[in-house]
């Protein structure tokens, strides 16, 4: 199978970013629509939703004439309902539950075909001077220039999944030790894992942008420390699973063209699901996000 390859995947994802806007259509809500990129597994990427959900957001919220500041989004919380279609547009639903002296909400639908894909709640908030502390980043990371990327790793494995990981998406992804693309040592079979990444390219320097990005590129390997635990490779033969639920937080500007270490662990798996954490730093320690996500695990030989 030949898979379609973008000739440049940066400008292909950002293009998938810049929504239409379609505020005519109706009178109670804001609406957009944007397109969906080539998947193998023909489901669209559920990193491309959330991201998409929060440039939705984002575009509705207005500048408070009491805080000139430009409010940021600070939190989202969103629910995978339905597997998205990549051959069909996306029509996106903004509802402006709130705005406050320092905080906007937002209520964010995915739609296709009438039925709900993807529902968020983001929440946006005015500059706030405070209290400032962090959970400081792992020591002894290596630096990504020293490790391997996913093209390198990969090759030219035929398979289509494979092709896609190692050219088609639009950031490079350099694990600290080994992924586990096709196995697991068994000295590597614990609940955690680092992973660096960095866009093929240079952003626009639009901090919505980043943001967006970043909440794009934070569903590619979250719920691998749930697999590495088990020994479990993406080519485990009949592996199932899906993203439930994910939620973000920004704590400071990320810059998703400069190196950014994504630190993950998983403190719990049972019931045929599976919780992942993780904390992102820039490479010098500054802690820019954090991330939670429960996604479906099924291992068809404990379900027999």
């Amino acid at each position: 199978m030949q898979i379609p390859i973008p000739t440049d995947p940066l400008e292909d994802m950002i293009r998938t970013l810049n929504l239409d806007d379609a505020h005519g259509a109706r009178t109670t809500e804001d609406i957009f629509i944007g397109p969906s990129q080539w998947m193998p597994h023909g489901r669209v990427f559920g990193g491309q939703v959330l991201a998409q959900c929060l440039v939705a957001a984002q575009r509705t919220v207005e500048v408070s004439s009491e805080h000139p500041e430009a409010r940021v989004p600070h939190s989202l919380h969103g629910y995978f309902l339905r597997p998205g279609d990549i051959d069909q547009p996306i029509s996106f639903s903004v509802d402006r539950l709130r705005d406050g002296r320092s905080f906007s909400t937002r209520r964010v639908q995915a739609f296709q075909n009438g039925l709900p894909i993807f529902s968020m709640i983001v929440s946006f908030q005015v500059h706030d001077p405070g209290l400032e502390h962090q959970i400081p980043m792992p020591l002894g990371i290596p630096d990504p220039e020293s490790l391997p990327s996913a093209a390198s790793l990969i090759g030219d494995n035929p398979h289509p999944v494979a092709q896609y990981w190692a050219k088609a998406r639009p950031f490079d992804l350099r694990h600290v030790g080994s992924p586990i693309y096709f196995n697991v040592a068994e000295q590597d079979r614990v609940p955690h894992q680092a992973v660096w990444l960095k866009a093929l390219g240079t952003l626009p320097a639009e901090a919505n942008l980043h943001r967006a990005a970043l909440a794009y590129v934070s569903d590619y390997t979250i719920l691998e420390s749930i697999y590495r635990a088990h020994g479990i490779a993406w080519t485990h033969p009949g592996l199932k699973s899906a993203s439930l639920d994910h939620a973000m937080w920004f704590h400071r500007e990320p810059k998703v063209d400069e190196w950014l270490l994504y630190v993950q662990e998983s403190p719990s798996a049972q019931g045929g699901r599976g919780l992942a954490l993780g904390r992102i730093y820039t490479r010098e320690g500054l802690l820019v996000a954090s991330v939670a996500q429960e996604g479906m695990v099924r291992v068809p030989e404990l379900r027999e």
